[in-house]
């Protein structure tokens, strides 16, 4: 591997866990999701560090040049990350719609009693 393309990924990598160690302290990511992001920065940092790691199963299904085989194996891990992000934010879209749906069920039968309330205090 070229000696600058691994410092720029090097530089890349340390910017990358400063963003991710600064987005848990903000509280804006999840615990669980911060732990695969820090596990896909060591994987990365690794194979930065040593690229033999990646060299020879990269050739053995057929790829010339390993940080084209890098690169496409990380496009491929983000597209399961999205799709997996996609499927959690369907699912809580759709919880809220029901809690919306319950809260506005739960308005009108307050409405309701508070009608039935008045009714009664001012037949009294």
């Amino acid at each position: 591997m070229n000696e600058y393309l691994r410092i720029a990924l090097l530089v890349g990598i340390a910017v990358y866990f400063v963003c991710i160690f600064f987005l848990l302290k903000k509280n804006s990511l999840n615990l669980k999701y911060t732990l695969l992001w820090i596990f896909l920065g060591v994987v990365f940092l690794l194979v930065v560090i040593f690229p033999v790691i990646l060299q020879a199963p990269m050739r053995m299904i057929g790829v010339v040049e390993w940080t084209n085989g890098l690169f496409a194996l990380l496009l491929l891990i983000l597209m399961i990350i999205d799709m997996s992000v996609t499927a959690i934010v369907s699912k809580l879209n759709e919880r809220m719609r029901k809690l919306v749906q319950k809260c506005a069920m739960y308005e009108e039968r307050i409405r309701k009693l508070e009608e039935r309330l008045a009714n009664e205090e001012t037949i009294s």
